[in-house]
């Protein structure tokens, strides 16, 4: 009778097929509106494989590998874009130069393929998209609506984006992840990320927590809510999505905005009612993280990385 209670494939009973094929299609679903494809192109792992012993920017030891592993920068990333919107030159670029309106998952897509390939790519991968972002910032340029020249590759811009971003995933992984960060991991991380933002054309870039602190109030006094910001903010927090995605993409929507600094709320509107973030959002964002992580499982692309890191045989 138990023999006749298994499956021919992998062992597993009957009763938990079903759980099986549930935890796939749902990772599925939720891989392909991430990256674009349901499934991960074995091709694509090429970057991450070779060569053996290559530990790429940083290595399975570092904090940025912990905090770039954990499905909670989800959050992190929508913060960061929210964020991004508050300065008047980023914002030109964005409205000049993007195509985030026709094709807003695309650009989702591209931002993710590139940490994954500076985080967990080999060292020749990793400088090879920089080089890419490179040459594209070469072609975005131009004049924003209050008179001042600006260009992607600005050194300051590049500054501006690369804070947000290092700033909103530990603040996400943080708060909803499963990776525990101390004050000296978050520092450890800063210090790895300043690689990335310097191999972009970025200087000045904050090392540390202190750092940071410091770049926040000196950057202040040129951030700016327009209605720019805001018409983006809006599009942001509902961009078209298939039905399935809108409730969960919701409660990614409002955890992104209960970890943003409340002059960024109350200069975007996005302010969140009195309790509404403790008591309801946090609860839900952190169910929300765990069924995402557990419907993807372990990342092909991470595991693909250790193994080459590590010179041990491809998992």
């Amino acid at each position: 009778m138990q023999e006749d209670l298994r499956s021919l494939e992998g062992g597993r009973t009957l009763s938990e097929r079903p759980v099986e094929v549930l935890r796939q299609r749902i990772g599925g679903a939720v891989r392909g509106l991430l990256t674009g494809a349901e499934r991960v192109d074995e091709r694509a792992l090429a970057g991450f494989a070779e060569p053996p012993g290559d530990p790429g920017l940083f290595g399975p030891d570092s904090v940025a590998w912990r905090v770039h592993g954990d499905i909670a920068g989800l959050i992190g990333g929508l913060r960061a874009l929210l964020l991004q919107t508050l300065h008047p030159l980023a914002m030109a670029g964005v409205d000049q130069h993007s195509d985030y309106r026709e094709d807003p998952w695309g650009r989702l897509h591209r931002t993710a393929a590139f940490i994954g390939a500076t985080t967990f790519g080999s060292t020749a991968t990793a400088h090879e998209a920089m080089a890419v972002v490179r040459a594209v910032h070469r072609g975005v340029e131009g004049t924003a609506p209050d008179g001042r020249p600006y260009s992607a590759d600005d050194p300051d811009l590049l500054r501006w984006v690369h804070a947000t971003e290092v700033d909103s995933f530990v603040q996400a992984v943080a708060a909803y992840g499963s990776t525990r960060l101390s004050g000296g991991d978050i520092d450890r991380y800063l210090d790895e990320m300043a690689v990335v933002a310097e191999g972009l054309g970025a200087t000045a870039v904050p090392r540390s927590r202190a750092d940071l602190r410091t770049y926040w109030a000196d950057v202040r006094p040129e951030l700016e809510a327009g209605p720019s910001a805001r018409e983006t903010a809006r599009f942001l927090l509902r961009p078209p999505a298939p039905s399935w995605a809108r409730p969960a993409y919701g409660v990614v929507t409002l955890a992104a905005i209960g970890l943003l600094p409340a002059f960024v709320r109350s200069g975007l509107g996005l302010p969140l009612p009195p309790g509404l973030d403790p008591v309801v959002v946090r609860p839900a964002a952190r169910s929300l993280v765990r069924l995402l992580g557990w419907s993807l499982g372990p990342s092909p692309l991470l595991e693909t990385a250790r193994a080459r890191a590590t010179g041990s045989p491809e998992p």
